[in-house]
């Protein structure tokens, strides 16, 4: 994480409760961490506690909706889990009651946590034994989700380090070390690979045969063939 003193810009002081380690204002004077990501984006652009809740809170919600699909994928159509329903819902509206209340960074990255860890247990369980051939997709969202968050700890733990050494190569070797924003584009990576995780395994067990395709042979999709007879 950044020293707190640093350059000012077009959005005043900054507010917000963290400040990573770019450099504030160095790209444009409008935007005071050059990075990626629309809550995200409102973020870094302005540094703003408003604009924090926007990037943070989002992360908790939609991390809620991914347990609540990962949970459910072995589920009949149109069944809906109240109970689980009712405890994402209190679960986020506490996170976010308390978040308010104390606004502290780490409290926000132990509940995000615990979610992310409760996926990651419901995966392994699903590629163990489940649909055991799903690894090669589940271990890839979870490998590139992890090396996302090895990049932020990077980032955090040897801000000064890195901050000096960008000063002393070109601008083309420095952009590399932006390690915070690896984090948004890896951890957005593994995210999609694990909603496409999530989708194959909810599509199989409904037995439309879905498929991994790769579009341009980059970009991975699920597509589906017509559904199985009984």
């Amino acid at each position: 994480m950044a020293p707190a003193a640093d350059r000012e810009g077009f959005w005043g002081p900054t507010t917000s409760t963290l400040d990573w380690c770019e450099e504030n204002y160095s790209v444009t004077w409008y935007i005071a961490e050059f990075l990626v990501g629309m809550g995200s984006w409102c973020f870094h652009m302005t540094l703003k506690y408003e604009m924090q809740l926007l990037d943070e809170l989002p992360m908790i919600y939609s991390c809620c909706i991914f347990v609540y699909c990962m949970f459910e994928c072995f589920k009949i159509k149109n069944s809906v889990n109240y109970h689980l329903l009712f405890t994402l819902v209190l679960f986020s509206l506490i996170v976010t009651t308390v978040y308010l209340k104390v606004k502290e960074p780490i409290f926000h990255q132990v509940m995000y946590g615990m979610l992310v860890f409760t996926l990651v247990l419901r995966s392994i369980y699903i590629v163990t034994w489940v649909y055991p051939w799903l690894r090669g997709l589940g271990y890839t969202s979870l490998g590139i989700f992890l090396l996302g968050f090895l990049f932020w700890n990077i980032d955090n733990i040897f801000c000064e380090s890195l901050r000096n050494f960008r000063k002393k190569v070109p601008p083309i070797i420095g952009i590399t070390t932006q390690f915070h924003a690896w984090w948004h584009i890896l951890t957005g990576l593994g995210s999609y690979l694990h909603i496409l995780f999530s989708l194959y395994t909810r599509t199989l067990y409904l037995r439309y045969r879905p498929k991994v395709k790769f579009l341009f042979g980059i970009w991975p999709v699920i597509l589906f063939e017509p559904l199985r007879k009984h």
